[in-house]
C-alpha cells in the first residue's frame, strides 16, 4: 500500500470562491473542509477586470495582510498581518494618479475609499494581491475579502462575508493564503 505524503505544515493553504448555484453575485467559500457563504461583485465574476465594472476577478491572489477597526471590533487570532485602521487611511482608486491602488493618507486630492468606513464594510479587510505588485492602469483597484452588508448584497467587485465567517477565514489564513475565484 502506497503513504500519501502529508500536506507540508509550511503550506499556507488556499481559500476557493465559486458563484452559488443560481445567482451571479452570491458565491460559496471554501477552506479547511468549511463552506461560507459569501457576497461577490454587481458584475459577477470575469477574467477581464477593469476598473469601475463590478466584476470580481477570475484570479489567484495570495493574502498580503489586512487592516482591522480595533475600535469596533477586538482584533481577532490569525497569523496574517494586520494593521489598526486609523482615520485618515485612504485607498487610491484613480486610474491616473501615482498612488492608483495603494494605501493613502488624508488629505489625498485622487480618487479614493476611507478605509475607516461608517457602515462596518471594512472593520475587517483583508488586502490581496490583486493589481498590487504589478499593477496595471485601470485593470481594477481595493479588491479586498471583507465583510458584508446585510443579505449578501452584491459588492463593487470584492468578496464579502459575515463576521463570524471572517473570523474562521482568519483563524485560518496567513501571508501567502492564496484566494482563488473560479469562473
Amino acid at each position: 500500500m502506497r503513504k500519501i505524503p502529508a500536506k507540508p505544515r509550511s503550506s499556507p493553504g488556499t481559500i476557493i470562491v465559486r458563484a452559488a448555484p443560481g445567482s451571479r453575485t452570491r458565491a460559496l467559500v471554501s477552506f479547511a473542509g468549511r463552506t461560507e457563504r459569501a457576497a461577490i461583485g454587481r458584475g459577477g465574476t470575469t477574467a477581464r477586470k477593469r476598473e469601475g465594472d463590478g466584476a470580481t476577478p477570475i484570479a489567484e491572489m495570495p493574502l498580503i495582510g489586512g487592516y482591522v477597526r480595533a475600535d469596533r471590533i477586538a482584533p481577532p487570532a490569525t497569523r496574517l498581518p494586520l494593521k489598526r485602521t486609523r482615520p485618515g487611511m485612504l485607498w487610491c482608486d484613480a486610474p491616473d494618479h501615482a498612488c492608483y491602488n495603494r494605501p493613502a493618507t488624508a488629505p489625498f486630492a485622487g480618487r479614493h475609499e476611507r478605509m475607516m468606513r461608517d457602515d462596518g464594510l471594512y472593520d475587517v479587510c483583508l488586502v490581496m494581491d490583486w493589481n498590487l505588485r504589478v499593477r496595471r492602469r485601470n485593470a481594477g483597484s481595493a479588491i479586498f475579502f471583507h465583510l458584508m452588508r446585510a443579505g449578501y448584497q452584491p459588492t463593487e467587485g470584492c468578496i464579502a462575508v459575515s463576521l463570524p465567517a471572517m473570523r474562521r477565514i482568519l483563524a485560518f489564513a496567513r501571508k501567502g493564503t492564496r484566494v482563488t475565484v473560479l469562473g
